[in-house]
């Protein structure tokens, strides 16, 4: 595992992350993160997780980019989360601007995966983000998380998402899994980081 000191992201972590992770997908349905398994810790070796995911590209156009988390590392992915969103956006015509609540994005005690951002397939449009998952392993509080992503749209716009949320368990969640809403992840990265 690499370290990486005083590094910080979003206004959220200080000190060191600790590279655990980099998967990376081609033609991929799904890339997971499973405590104890190639090498993953999701655990209480930290008390914050980051995932960072880079130019993630889809087989399909115009869909979405989500994730969801297990407590049984792994067996299914269906734990109950509530969550709010917001989108900002503008055109590369230079028209729509608009920043606002998004409520195709938020889920209320729902086990669906939860819509991180819409990606278009053309050959230069992909979404790049992070998101925070807050002491996983937790057997007394409920587990938050934050994303935020910037992602190239399908109908030609730059568009800003952010997630926030929690997965409403008092069960550690001990595996994270990513796709899309449709298809495969054609390509991109996803880097699993522990923080210090």
């Amino acid at each position: 595992m690499a370290n990486y000191n005083a590094i910080k992201y979003n206004g959220f972590s200080k000190g060191s992350l600790i590279l655990i992770k980099t998967l990376t997908a081609s033609s991929s349905a799904t890339l997971s993160f499973v405590n104890g398994a190639s090498d993953v810790v999701l655990d209480s070796t930290y008390k914050e997780y980051i995932f960072i995911f880079n130019n993630m590209h889809p087989a399909t156009d115009g869909i979405y980019f989500n994730f969801q988390g297990s407590t049984d590392t792994g067996s299914s992915y269906g734990v109950n989360i509530t969550s709010a969103a917001y989108r900002a956006r503008h055109y590369e015509n230079g028209t729509n601007a608009a920043l606002a609540y998004n409520t195709d994005f938020d889920l209320q005690q729902s086990t669906d995966f939860n819509q991180l951002i819409v990606i278009g397939n053309g050959n230069d449009e992909s979404a790049s983000g992070v998101l925070h998952l807050f002491n996983p392993s937790s057997t007394t509080f409920v587990k938050h998380f934050i994303c935020r992503s910037n992602g190239y749209h399908s109908s030609d716009f730059t568009h800003e998402s952010g997630i926030s949320g929690y997965f409403n368990t008092t069960s550690a969640i001990d595996a994270i899994q990513f796709k899309m809403s449709s298809g495969n992840i054609d390509a991109g990265t996803v880097q699993l980081f522990g923080v210090n």
